[in-house]
């Protein structure tokens, strides 16, 4: 622990945030195999890939609420956490882990009530057609079921990197979707269960890296054990958490609702294949946003531990070289996204006219990646740094343009 707190404190800022990035990264990469995977499988489908792809891409908005909830939990209790062990207080550490575990079991049982019988409804309301609400149905009622693993596997995955454990976080992802891409196939092809296939194969993947993120945090390589005196829900910690953040939890609902937006519209105007469009778009962008979001989970831990001993120029020096990365990382990909649409869009579906509208599509909708290389680390700096207005309205404010 003490040569923990040396190295944050003193050692070479770039070289900590690579050791933190990096791992990181791979996670959130590895992450995104679990939905881009099961998309793949599914727009391969004979007969019905399309259709099942569309379907299933419908699902999205759901998902990233509960993306939202779990990181309004991580996100915001993750800074606090690095903060307590920048000033010395374990025991407060401890209290914040636990207590947001909690929360998120809360959060659990809500959502998963509320979702599970409200689905047929907002996958309506989302755009779903008569061809691809079964698809859509299917998936999403399959995933709701199993979403107590992605909220703990999302949430209490950042309390393990801000400890300096980042290869062990990425292990967490490594694992579940390894084991997801191997039942994939055996799900959905093998068994004949087609989309149900893929739901499953995604929440038994899911499980595996909850049960791992519980045994960590309960077990003895942790630094700060998930304790059952402290999983009592206390005002005081409960709160500061909530309101940290709030800025994650905004951009990912923001999100939500554009999505829906966009579903809604696209189906009006432009129908089934200008849907299942936005979804082989809105997944190619994922490349983009979640290794960013990678870059800044990697930084999080330093910038923390920093601002909470009082080190200000070593927060600066982290946030540039941060945002450094996020800006060349992005003009890298969106000159890949404008030379090969076409060969992006064929990775998911084999459907000549949904290729064709995706190609031409994906050009105007990348034009616009370029406001992730500094939205995202400047918020998250924002929030670090207990900014948490101007945090909210940064992204708010940039959705609002859209």
């Amino acid at each position: 622990m003490a040569q923990a707190k040396q190295d944050m404190g003193t050692g070479s800022i770039k070289k900590l945030m690579l050791q933190l990035m990096i791992p990181a990264v791979v996670a959130q990469v590895v992450n995104l195999l679990y939905n881009i995977v099961d998309r793949i499988y599914i727009g391969h489908i004979a007969g019905i890939g399309a259709a099942a792809l569309t379907g299933v891409g419908l699902f999205t908005p759901i998902l990233m609420l509960l993306n939202a909830f779990a990181m309004l939990v991580g996100a915001g209790g993750a800074p606090r956490t690095a903060i307590a062990l920048g000033q010395g207080d374990r025991q407060q550490a401890e209290k914040i882990v636990s207590n947001s575990f909690t929360v998120l079991m809360f959060f659990a049982v809500v959502l998963t009530i509320g979702f599970y019988a409200g689905a047929p409804v907002l996958l309506r309301l989302f755009g779903a057609s008569d061809a691809t609400l079964p698809y859509a149905l299917s998936y999403s009622r399959i995933y709701i079921a199993g979403s107590v693993f992605v909220l703990v596997v999302l949430g209490m995955n950042p309390f393990i990197t801000t400890q300096g454990f980042a290869k062990t976080s990425m292990l967490t992802t490594v694992i579940g979707a390894v084991i997801n891409i191997i039942l994939d196939p055996i799900l959905i092809f093998g068994f004949g269960l087609g989309v149900r296939g893929a739901a499953i194969a995604t929440v038994l993947s899911q499980a595996v890296g909850a049960a791992w993120i519980i045994r960590f945090l309960t077990g003895k390589k942790t630094i700060l054990r998930l304790r059952r005196d402290y999983l009592r829900p206390e005002k005081q910690i409960i709160l500061p958490v909530l309101a940290l953040g709030i800025s994650s939890f905004v951009m990912l609902s923001t999100e939500s609702l554009l999505s829906i937006s966009f579903s809604s519209s696209l189906a009006r105007y432009g129908g089934d294949v200008a849907v299942g469009a936005m979804t082989v778009i809105t997944s190619a962008s994922q490349l983009c946003t979640l290794p960013i979001q990678g870059i800044c989970q990697g930084g999080q831990p330093v910038m923390s531990f920093n601002f909470g001993a009082g080190k200000k120029a070593r927060v600066k020096e982290a946030f540039r070289f941060q945002l450094t990365l996020c800006g060349s990382y992005t003009c890298l990909f969106w000159l890949l996204m404008m030379l090969f649409p076409g060969a992006v869009a064929g990775i998911f579906t084999s459907d000549t006219a949904l290729i064709q509208y995706t190609t031409w599509a994906m050009r105007i909708y990348m034009a616009g990646i370029f406001a992730w290389a500094s939205r995202s680390p400047a918020s998250k700096a924002l929030w670090r740094w207990g900014r948490l207005r101007s945090a909210c309205c940064w992204p708010a404010c940039a959705r609002s343009f859209c």
